[in-house]
């Protein structure tokens, strides 16, 4: 069973817990291939936070398109970021 602190130290709170259930059955050289794979497809929290924090002063939908949901930026973008409740629930919600 690996340390998901050791091969993964960036990881915080509800993330850590989930990816130590992901982790939990892998040998270690499993663990660290899914770090390294992991790490390089995470998305930096403060950037998505910085843009969410744009789409209240006017661009919404930024953060979408950082994550790759294009579907949902269109319509981010379109609808002022769903009148910008979307944004705000975002901002509320954005370590999740």
């Amino acid at each position: 069973m690996a340390n998901v602190l050791q091969i993964m130290p960036f990881l915080e709170g509800e993330e850590m817990i989930f990816v130590q259930g992901l982790v939990k059955d892998m040998n270690d050289n499993q663990a660290s291939m899914f770090a390294n794979v992991y790490s390089a497809r995470r998305k930096d929290s403060t950037t998505i936070l910085l843009t969410t924090c744009i789409g209240l002063l006017g661009i919404a939908g930024v953060q979408r398109f950082i994550l790759g949901n294009i579907g949902m930026g269109i319509l981010y973008l379109l609808t002022a970021g769903l009148c910008y409740i979307g944004t705000i629930v975002e901002l509320l919600t954005i370590k999740n």
